[in-house]
């Protein structure tokens, strides 16, 4: 995406008092412009704003007839919805992880993103490794996470437990992460899932609005392919790789066996059978 040389793409808004240290804090972390008390709609000094407000933060594009923010959620909207609608152990990615009764892996998400296909195999009962290398989407993520745990009710037991099966692991380049076991839990994990960056299709508001902003922010994962070999290498069971229906194979690696949805397909390379 092409913007102005003297336009920064990204800049950081506090609009919550309670929140002002956080806000520097993470100005200097990811070494972004700190504006406080500002509304996105009017900004014109950046495309994008990171919105540290009331309710958390958030990925918000700039302008008058901009579309909504971007916010991880675990405790409503979709993500909610399919954890009690979903189709539990049905669904084709918990096939494509290995699910079935009496087995319950360990799943690193090598590209975690927003958290949502992690959220669903950890309500699936899967113990999950969330690894995101952007350090924008991983605030997004931190601050998802973070929140969804102070506000869940004390009723929703089901929640709280979904949330402790998922630990974020420090914001780090997920290549290198595959060649030091010592920064996992336990050095090991039983299936490693990967969902790369790939020009989306899907005609919803919700994912246009989302990969425009992650391609504008993010960019696309370039370098999928060498993250492969290296799963491949930290897996014990399995590597699963979830593509659109008629992408080229990652690394251009065939999968021992495939899993086709409408739109989407999931790439499984078996390393050895699951107990």
């Amino acid at each position: 995406m092409n913007s102005h040389i003297d336009k920064p793409l990204l800049s950081l808004v506090c609009n919550s008092i309670d929140k002002t240290a956080l806000g520097i804090e993470l100005s200097q972390k990811l070494q972004l412009p700190l504006l406080e008390d500002a509304n996105p709609k009017f900004i014109e000094s950046s495309e994008f704003v990171l919105l540290l407000d009331g309710k958390g933060l958030a990925l918000q594009q700039t302008g008058r007839k901009a579309p909504g923010e971007i916010r991880v959620d675990f405790i409503s909207g979709s993500v909610d919805h399919r954890r009690k609608q979903g189709g539990g152990k049905g669904q084709m990615i918990a096939k494509a992880c290995g699910l079935k009764a009496g087995a319950l892996p360990k799943i690193l998400d090598m590209t975690a993103g927003l958290g949502k296909d992690a959220f669903v195999l950890a309500s699936l009962g899967c113990e999950m490794l969330l690894n995101e290398r952007s350090p924008i989407v991983h605030a997004l993520l931190s601050d998802g996470l973070a929140r969804a745990a102070d506000s869940v009710r004390w009723d929703d037991v089901e929640l709280a437990e979904i949330l402790a099966r998922m630990t974020l692991l420090g914001n780090s380049d997920s290549r290198q992460l595959c060649l030091t076991r010592e920064q996992l839990p336990e050095g090991k994990v039983d299936v490693v899932y990967l969902d790369p960056m790939f020009p989306g299709r899907d005609k919803s508001a919700d994912v246009k609005k989302e990969m425009r902003a992650f391609h504008a922010i993010v960019g696309a994962d370039l370098d999928a392919a060498d993250l492969l070999p290296q799963a491949l290498r930290l897996a014990e069971y399995r590597v699963v790789v979830k593509r659109p229906r008629k992408a080229p194979f990652l690394n251009e690696l065939a999968p021992n066996f495939q899993l086709l949805g409408k739109s989407s397909r999931y790439d499984i390379y078996t390393l050895k059978k699951m107990s």
